[in-house]
């Protein structure tokens, strides 16, 4: 089963093509780090001829990232940051993917069961292995194709991740439902150690898709932001969940943030650093109404 995309020619350009020059303007853009990701670490052939088997799990310095999931026109420039930070310290050969469920359909954590997925850019196979040793070690995570169908918040990662490693990767795909704070809680402690076991001593990298405060003011987004970033640098993942749901906070992919922080600390991550912020008004020029888009690595 291959899962074709849903925001083609929507949230990024549908052509090869343009999409390749589209991810290379967030790059190179206003909003961007302003280079291009080192072309030998962008070869395929150069990730996978030595280069992934030299970087074990062990020894990579970038193990989890959190990145936004608006169109590219919007938050790409924030994305490449983060997916420069991890071109810069090793491609990876699995990337577990969080993403937040925005219809609400399908099971509270829901993998993809889909042997690959699909972009103008090509296709990424699954990593089976570690997607079954997820399903066994976690009671909230079921495979689950519903909960995928429509959603956008995994998608959007996908170009960007097969622009600076190629074909090659494996990748995870999990869609996490918004959940009351309890259960919320009691899921990132699950699935935050389900994925810590399967990775470990693997070379991998566990991404969290999110966007940060929706629909209010620039000055309002960047103060409830930066207390939830707060947290994320702190590597509190149960903090950030305390924060964002006692401050109401919009961040949408607070969970698989959370979840991706509590596998990185058993993963042994030491620090995170926030490598970019901004809003959708930099972009517009509109205040009153933005979205807050942050590019965050955690390292170790």
């Amino acid at each position: 089963m291959a899962r074709p995309p849903a925001v083609a020619g929507q949230f990024y350009s549908g052509t090869r093509e343009g999409l390749t020059r589209e991810i290379e303007d967030c790059f190179t853009g206003r909003l961007g780090p302003g280079k291009l990701p080192p072309p030998s670490i962008r070869s395929a052939d150069r990730a996978y001829s030595g280069h992934a088997e030299a970087e074990s799990s062990c020894a990579r310095r970038v193990i989890g990232l959190v990145s936004p999931h608006a169109g590219y026109v919007y938050s790409g420039g924030a994305a490449a940051w983060a997916y420069l930070a991890l071109a810069e310290s090793a491609i990876p050969e699995t990337a577990v993917i969080l993403g937040p469920n925005h219809y609400g359909l399908g099971p509270a954590a829901a993998l993809s069961p889909d042997d690959e997925w699909a972009t103008p850019l090509g296709t990424q196979k699954a990593d089976a292995e570690i997607a079954e040793s997820i399903l066994k070690a976690s009671k909230y995570c079921e495979p689950d194709e519903l909960a995928h169908a429509r959603e956008h918040s995994i998608e959007v990662q996908l170009p960007f991740l097969q622009y600076v490693a190629g074909d090659a990767i494996r990748i995870v795909p999990i869609s996490l439902a918004h959940l009351r704070k309890e259960d919320a809680l009691a899921l990132v402690d699950d699935l935050g150690g389900a994925i810590a076991e399967a990775v470990r001593g693997r070379s991998a990298v566990i991404i969290a898709s999110s966007d940060f405060t929706h629909y209010e003011s620039a000055n309002s987004a960047a103060a409830k932001d930066a207390l939830a970033i707060e947290r994320i640098l702190s590597l509190d993942g149960q903090g950030l969940i305390e924060v964002v749901y006692s401050r109401g906070i919009t961040m949408c992919g607070v969970i698989g943030t959370a979840v991706m922080l509590e596998a990185c600390k058993r993963l042994g991550a030491t620090s995170a650093r926030k490598l970019t912020y901004c809003t959708s008004g930099d972009v517009t020029g509109d205040n009153e109404q933005v979205v807050g888009y942050a590019a965050i690595s955690i390292e170790r």
